[in-house]
């Protein structure tokens, strides 16, 4: 069939239509008519998505209209085009975290709390966290060793003070840590009340 034989097109959101528009502007010999040929692309291009019509945004036409014409268009471009190496270029490498993990079962999110704990002032603010990192540390050591349904304040407060490097001194009359089935109940209800505000928007919708 004469569609399937039919060349790939370079930007296929702006259809084929737009495609052989571009191509034609291309075989125009005078560059003025050339760059008025390429100037109603654009209008027509916009039309397709008028948000592109916005001045702030416009460039980005002119950008497609580079890349459909393979950047073989020669005109009078009203803004700076992208340039061919700039659409291949590989995105930066993303730093890893490859800090040991002293206890695995803690996960690197305590560990980045834990240090944070370090560098506050002492005050409530660091209790009240500090708090929170030791209530979420006895969940994540209750479910991670699932033949236990409890832990020790002292066990928690030592890992804690181990895991911030000596930083941190604490005792377990620092550190307040709740029942473990207050915790988990608390955990069921700010999942299910996380939930119902995902519905509520969803209908707001």
């Amino acid at each position: 069939m004469e569609y399937q034989k039919r060349d790939d097109l370079v930007l296929p959101e702006y259809g084929r239509n737009i495609q052989k528009m571009v191509d034609y502007a291309l075989t125009i010999e005078d560059r003025d008519e050339r760059t008025l040929c390429a100037k109603a692309i654009i209008n027509t291009m916009g039309n397709l998505f008028p948000v592109l019509k916005q001045e702030e945004h416009r460039h980005k036409l002119w950008d497609h209209l580079a890349i459909m014409s393979k950047f073989q268009l020669d005109i009078d471009w009203p803004y700076e085009i992208v340039k061919p190496e700039n659409l291949i270029t590989k995105p930066e490498k993303m730093p890893y975290n490859d800090k040991p993990l002293r206890h695995r079962h803690y996960g690197r999110i305590v560990m980045n709390m834990v240090d944070k704990a370090v560098q506050m002032e002492d005050g409530e603010e660091k209790t009240v966290f500090i708090n929170t990192i030791a209530n979420h540390m006895k969940k994540c050591f209750v479910i991670w060793n699932k033949d236990k349904d409890d832990v020790s304040t002292d066990t928690i407060v030592a890992d804690i003070n181990e895991l911030s490097g000596g930083k941190l001194h604490l005792t377990t009359a620092d550190v307040e840590v709740r029942d473990m089935r207050e915790i988990m109940q608390t955990s069921r209800n700010n999942k299910k009340n996380n939930y119902q505000d995902k519905r509520k928007k969803g209908h707001r919708r």
